[in-house]
């Protein structure tokens, strides 16, 4: 957006946000009265600047602004590798509590699970081991969520359809870069602190960044603190049958209810020294703490052939904590003008402990006594160096070396077996890659690249080692083409390769029995240290045209040809060292062969009066995904990815009042309800999800503003299923999970 200025300057800074949420009538007073105080001060101030003498007006001139949207745009338009960037004024708008509601209303960006619920974050309805995640540059540390993270700790986010030779090829579906914030010196500190509501439960949030004004030093503090409860209610319903006996036919329907409590800090740092030729180092420690009680219940009502039905009832409770410690370091020297060495480590460690108790209420047996626990133990480290190259005509060369490594050590035991949960596991990758960006003329530039990562994975338990080794070489090849050098429109073409490799749960998981009775639909589960990575061939094709005063619009056609595919595959096992002398039925993972996806991505942002010139200054944020795919040796129909719906929606909408400090707006998140074929035994379903979250800011000051925010304005149930037929067994069951608006209320000031 473009604004001209011929008045006084410089203009009154815009106001700041908050975040934080309510849990009882003593802490909605506590609230209150801060912002009642807020208030009253911020109209002190107010009264005090409008009883000062006026200062003499300056006429500066006509002076340009651009909003930091704006400067997003032109990187995203300048870049040779197709990147959509997100920056602080974007991540801001709507208010949202996790960055996973920010993420969601992007092109080809999904969240699984229940509304408001948070989930794995996938592109282009690809599974979350499809997409990259890395944070400020380099892969997140293990057991580590994206969705926890609070849009407040973020400076921007980089989503990149095709990898890139530096920021890696294990991203089949893309790359979603998290920047945490970056300090300023001139800014003043942000916080928020709001309350929210969702079905009776109530929750509390408080964010505080604070800027570094020391000399020699620039960087940020982030923290974040919460207190949220969450409810749940889930009906499922069950109907199995032997097809041999049909008096062994059964009909349950089990309701769990139970409110989630969780409690916890996030902290994070940036600090930055600056030194001589260039020299500089950027330090960033990083803390997550988090407490998580959730209590239930669960009512069972089961019928048999006969007719004969039976109840039983049971007390739920799961306990959990995370902590996760890591510090990230940059050091920069510039060796020359044209040059620059770069230098990235990281060391960290992450905990995790789990218990669950399932207590009987009744003696039928249907829901006996269970216990569970589990605790493990990941220390992670990498060392990584890049060396970026200025040559002669126009050619930039970037070339680097990246060590990882993670040990994990695990421990757990359940009511079914002492040995369960009992690992030791470790992985290390070593990877190498240069690539040349450069510029042909005035309508074409290109970048080309070429990785090599190899990646051993063993692990020692009970049954003895078990190692993987996995080696891939990645050619990857972008261009950018304006027809006309001088105009707005452009084209991209991209050709790569890219892979994903088997998880450490996937090669090295050590049997878990089923708790119920041993069936093909109560499998044992057991990893595959034989496992092969998946391999992906990928053309992208983009269309794009930029908006004089900010906005585009975009088209952008990919396909992705997949080997090697990796499912969990049901078979029976005779005699398993886990349970000798026995047959087993057994969910473990294999390459089951080829796979192809496409799709096409829209995405449209712009004023209404950059069309029409007597239209409302209303921004439009609007994009819309269709996807198909095709596991070849899963007979069809619907024998797709897991997972991937077939098509996503977003329309957003903001408006600021032009007759009183108030801004508006909402989003329709849409994805709907699909099949898919996992084998010829395996169907699943995802039922449609329709999100809409709307939210009205009051800026009351140039430093303080209010929002309301209602998320999942309309809510209705999702439903998930799944059914089996085979080896003389069916059964089919259904999901529905309930979910409720959630209302906040947020303070955000700037101090």
């Amino acid at each position: 957006m473009h604004c001209f200025f011929t008045t006084p300057w410089p203009p009154e800074r815009g106001p700041f946000h908050a975040n934080s949420r309510e849990r009882s009538p003593g802490a909605l007073t506590r609230l209150n009265l801060s912002l009642t105080l807020a208030l009253a001060s911020t109209m002190a101030q107010a009264q005090t600047a409008n009883t000062a003498p006026s200062a003499p007006v300056q006429d500066m001139g006509q002076i340009e602004i651009k909003s930091n949207r704006d400067n997003d745009t032109a990187v995203r338009r300048e870049s040779t590798a197709a990147k959509i960037v997100i920056g602080r004024e974007e991540i801001d708008k709507q208010g949202d509590a996790s960055l996973g509601e920010v993420l969601k209303r992007f092109p080809g960006v999904t969240i699984q699970g229940t509304p408001g619920r948070g989930g794995a974050i996938r592109m282009r309805g690809l599974g979350s081991g499809y997409t990259q995640i890395l944070l400020d540059g380099q892969r997140v540390p293990p057991g580590f969520s994206v969705d926890s993270l609070t849009p407040e700790q973020v400076e921007k986010i980089e989503i990149l359809r095709a990898p890139t030779a530096e920021t890696g090829a294990r991203a089949i579906a893309g790359t979603i870069n998290i920047v945490l914030r970056e300090g300023q010196k001139a800014n003043p500190d942000d916080f928020k602190a709001g309350s929210s509501i969702e079905h009776g439960q109530v929750s509390e949030q408080v964010n505080w960044v604070h800027n570094l004004k020391t000399d020699g030093l620039n960087g940020t503090l982030t923290l974040s603190a919460f207190d949220t409860r969450k409810p749940d209610d889930a009906i499922t319903h069950t109907v199995a049958e032997v097809q041999a006996n049909p008096a062994a036919k059964t009909d349950r329907t089990s309701e769990t209810v139970s409110v989630g409590h969780r409690q916890g800090i996030h902290a994070n740092a940036r600090l930055q020294w600056r030194g001589e030729q260039g020299t500089s180092l950027v330090l960033m420690p990083f803390l997550i703490y988090s407490d998580y009680t959730n209590q239930g219940r669960t009512d069972l009502r089961q019928t048999d052939a006969a007719g004969t039905t039976t109840t039983d009832s049971a007390t739920l409770a799961t306990q959990s904590r995370y902590v996760m410690t890591r510090l990230n370091g940059q050091w920069n020297r510039r060796l020359s003008a044209d040059d620059l060495m770069e230098v990235k480590f990281g060391l960290g460690r992450s905990t995790y402990n789990y218990q669950f108790t399932q207590t009987a209420d009744g003696s039928s047996g249907l829901l006996p006594n269970r216990a569970q626990n589990q605790d493990f133990t990941d220390i992670s480290n990498n060392l990584s160096g890049k060396l970026t190259q200025v040559l002669k005509n126009g050619h930039q060369l970037v070339s680097g070396l990246e060590i990882e490594g993670v040990n994990r050590d695990e421990a757990g035991t359940t009511s079914v077996t002492d040995e369960s949960g009992n690992l030791k596991a470790r992985t290390q990758r070593f990877a190498m890659f240069s690539q040349d960006e450069w510029k042909f003329n005035e309508q074409w530039s290109a970048h080309a690249g070429l990785r090599y990562e190899n990646i051993v994975t063993s692990g020692t338990s009970s049954d003895g080692v078990r190692r993987n080794t996995s080696s891939v070489w990645s050619p990857l090849l972008h261009a950018l083409w304006k027809p006309v050098p001088s105009s707005r429109d452009q084209i991209r073409m991209s050709l790569t390769r890219s892979y994903k490799t088997p998880t450490l749960y996937n090669l090295v998981a050590l049997p878990s029995l089923s708790v119920e009775t041993n069936s093909p639909t109560r499998t044992d589960r057991v990893g595959n240290p034989d496992l092969r990575p998946e391999l992906a061939t990928g053309i992208d094709l983009a269309a794009e045209r930029y908006f004089e005063g900010g906005g585009l619009i975009s088209a952008n056609l990919f396909q992705r040809n997949i080997t090697d595919l990796i499912r969990y595959i049901v078979s029976q096992v005779n005699n398993p060292s886990w349970a000798p002398g026995q047959t087993r039925w057994v969910s473990s993972p294999h390459n089951v062969g080829d796979a192809v996806t496409q799709g096409i991505e829209l995405e449209a942002k712009f004023r209404l009066n950059q069309l029409w010139a007597e239209a409302l200054p209303v921004d439009v944020r609007s994009n819309m995904s269709f996807f198909r795919s095709r596991v070849k040796d899963v007979p069809g129909p619907n024998n797709r990815l897991d997972q991937q719906p077939d098509m996503t929606a977003n329309l957003g909408v903001d408006y600021r009042l032009r007759s009183a400090p108030f801004m508006l707006g909402g989003t329709i998140n849409y994805n709907p309800g699909y099949d898919t074929r996992r084998s010829e035994n395996q169907w699943a379903y995802q039922g449609a999800k329709k999100v809409v979250d709307v939210y009205g800011l009051w800026r009351y000051s140039a430093a303080t503003a209010l929002r309301l925010t209602v998320s999942n304005l309309t809510p209705s149930d999702y439903i998930t299923g799944s059914s089996y037929s085979g080896n003389g067994v069916s059964e089919t069951a259904r999901t529905t999970n309930r979910n409720w608006q959630n209302v906040m209320l947020r303070l955000e000031m700037k101090i």
